[in-house]
Parts: C-alpha cells; structure tokens; sequence
C-alpha cells in the first residue's frame, strides 16, 4: 500500500497515511473524512553529496543527529 499525505480542513493538520487507494481515510487527530490528498515531491534517484551534505547541515541547525554517523556526533 502507498503512503499518501493529506490535509485536514476540520483541524488544519497535515498527516500521512498507509492506505490503498480506494479507501476514504479518516483524519487520525479528530476522526472527520473532510481530507484533501496534497501533493508529494519525488524522491531523487541515488544519493548525492551534496543532497547529503545538504540533509546533515539541516539535520545540525534543527538539532537531530540522526543523520551522522556515530563518530561524526559531537559529544
């Protein structure tokens, strides 16, 4: 099953959901169906230097270390 992303216009939030696409999902926040399904950005093919380079620089001005390897976290 595909992983879609939807609005919801009741609660204003933003959720992904795994459903196939015939299902009519429900928002998970506040249960209403009123959901708009939005737009997702492809993924680029391989990885790059500099996507990854890019991802570990955003990663370290939010604070996540989840990008590094274990000797390249500050201690």
């Amino acid at each position: 099953m595909p992983l879609y992303s939807y609005h919801c216009a009741k609660c204003d939030k933003d959720v992904e959901l795994l459903i196939s696409f015939s299902e009519t999902p429900a928002c998970p926040t506040c249960g209403s169906q009123d959901l708009a399904r939005l737009v997702s950005r492809t993924a680029p093919e391989g990885k790059s230097r500099r996507l990854v380079k890019s991802a570990r620089a955003q990663a370290a001005r939010e604070g996540h270390l989840s990008n590094f390897s274990r000797s390249e976290r500050r201690r």
